[in-house]
């Protein structure tokens, strides 16, 4: 199955294994996941004991879960996840905790053994860290504001966020409040490609209206 990137012909591209989700996943963001199939069983204790990283892609189009004959559309780009934590739940359930790691584009994919999905991809460049403008501040103040309080109320486990929190920087900022609005998956796709990340921080700032919007 070809994602919508052209195929390049160049020696940067790395064969991975994916995970198709129905959320996304954005770099230093935060995923929790209860592992239960057989195929991602056996990856996720393989990732977790190696130190290795594995792919997550947001589905276009299916399910997060097998269905015979069914092959599910995917969006063409994605996240690396490194597995910090892991827990065995049951012989059959593992509960994992991940960290988004780096970009890539999505250039074909397609079922390896076990049915866990392989993909041939190129990874993007890192953000660069790009100060906030004054304009913009207003999305790293709320985000403060939320983890101060969090903190002050002894929840702060309880937010899809890890530390450290880089407030001062327009790619963390940007990429934490993607994953916080609930986006639908084509505009979390939008935001994931674009390479700027002051245009990013811009395009959370016209989703959300504005800093007098609530």
């Amino acid at each position: 199955m070809l994602a919508d990137n052209v195929l390049p012909n160049n020696r940067d591209m790395e064969t991975i294994s994916i995970f198709p989700l129905s959320t996304g996943l954005f770099p230093d963001g935060r995923l929790d996941l209860q592992i239960f199939e057989v195929r991602y069983l056996d990856l996720v204790r393989r990732c977790y004991r190696e130190q290795t990283a594995f792919g997550v892609v947001s589905i276009q189009e299916g399910k997060d879960v097998m269905v015979p004959g069914h092959i599910p559309a995917l969006f063409s780009h994605g996240t690396m996840a490194q597995i910090e934590t892991l827990d065995t739940v049951q012989a059959a359930l593992l509960r994992i905790r991940c960290r988004g790691g780096k970009r890539f584009a999505l250039h074909r994919s397609y079922p390896g053994p076990l049915g866990v999905w392989q993909a041939e991809v190129t990874y993007l460049p890192a953000d660069p860290a790009v100060e906030i403008p004054p304009e913009l501040n207003y999305l790293a103040l709320r985000l403060g504001q939320g983890i101060a309080q969090a903190q002050k109320e002894g929840r702060l486990s309880d937010l899809p966020l890890l530390a450290p929190f880089r407030l001062d920087e327009c790619g963390w900022v940007a990429d934490r409040w993607a994953e916080l609005l609930n986006l639908p998956a084509s505009d979390q796709l939008d935001l994931l490609r674009e390479a700027d990340p002051l245009e990013r921080l811009r395009a959370i700032d016209q989703t959300i209206g504005g800093p007098d919007s609530r």
